[in-house]
């Protein structure tokens, strides 16, 4: 069963020296399972995310053929419409969380923040959903974290309470990004269980955005490569150490090895043709 589409999708920005394409030409179909995107920093992954939740502003434009979730047209949706499907049945989670919590709220107050005021939950009741969302991602302490404000949580901790956020309104697409640059190896993979068991548990649709070719290839199930804001390849994640495009190749053939060379990596050298 399809959960978005998306079909020619172009996010393009107005500059003094003209128009700059972001995203160009980008279609993909997502069903209730994991799928990557990986790519370059400034390849169009986050903004193909963003652009999704049409939280693209001026000076910049998205375009597309076609844009549906659940067969619910996101492109003709009004500003109200959008609202209603954001964080509730859709969510976001930005890269870090640093920049994306409040740091002068405590987390509790953010957590039961959207159940309060676009819910009109009770207090108790808001409480309880935050805790128990704290516990969805294996929070030991909800209570303390409740009380906290984010600078007196570790990078892996605030993560969690990010996901913990996107997670209350039982959303049935979660859309990460990076969730797990900012953390140590341990923690890192704490948070992909987590991801993962959500997934498996409630059935969601899940786009990971990230920069690392060997975690998507473990963790997705398909995965997008992205070069320029165009998709060069599509493959199943567990071919994704065999991919076929010289661009994907060159990534790949840029991470380092245990037991490698110690010699310098090998740059990727560029074709123009991989842009068209």
């Amino acid at each position: 069963m399809t959960l978005l589409s998306v079909k020619n999708l172009r996010v393009t920005f107005d500059t003094e020296t003209g128009p700059v394409q972001a995203v160009r030409g980008v279609s993909f179909n997502l069903g209730r399972e994991r799928l990557g995107i990986v790519g370059e920093s400034g390849s169009g992954k986050t903004m193909t995310g963003r652009a999704v939740l049409r939280l693209i502003r001026k000076p910049g434009r998205i375009e597309a053929d076609a844009m549906t979730f659940e067969g619910q047209d996101l492109m003709a949706a009004s500003e109200t419409d959008l609202r209603a499907l954001r964080g509730r049945r859709i969510a976001m989670v930005m890269q870090d969380p640093k920049f994306s919590l409040n740091p002068v709220m405590k987390v509790g107050a953010q957590l039961m923040e959207g159940l309060r005021q676009r819910d009109h939950a009770p207090r108790a009741e808001a409480r309880a959903k935050a805790i128990a969302a704290l516990q969805a991602v294996q929070i030991r302490d909800p209570d303390r974290v409740m009380e906290a404000y984010p600078h007196e949580l570790s990078g892996g901790m605030g993560q969690r309470v990010m996901i913990a956020m996107m997670l209350i309104p039982d959303p049935d697409l979660l859309i990460a990004d990076e969730p797990t640059s900012a953390l140590d190896v341990t923690v890192q993979a704490e948070v992909l269980n987590i991801l993962d068991n959500l997934v498996k548990t409630r059935g969601m649709g899940l786009i990971f955005i990230s920069h690392d070719l060997r975690l998507v290839a473990r963790f997705c199930d398909r995965v997008l490569v992205m070069y320029k804001g165009k998709i060069v390849e599509e493959l199943a994640a567990k071919d994704l150490l065999q991919a076929k495009h010289p661009y994907t190749q060159g990534l790949l053939n840029c991470l380092p090895r245990i037991g490698g060379s110690r010699g310098a990596l090998p740059a990727l050298d560029r074709n123009a043709d991989w842009a068209r």
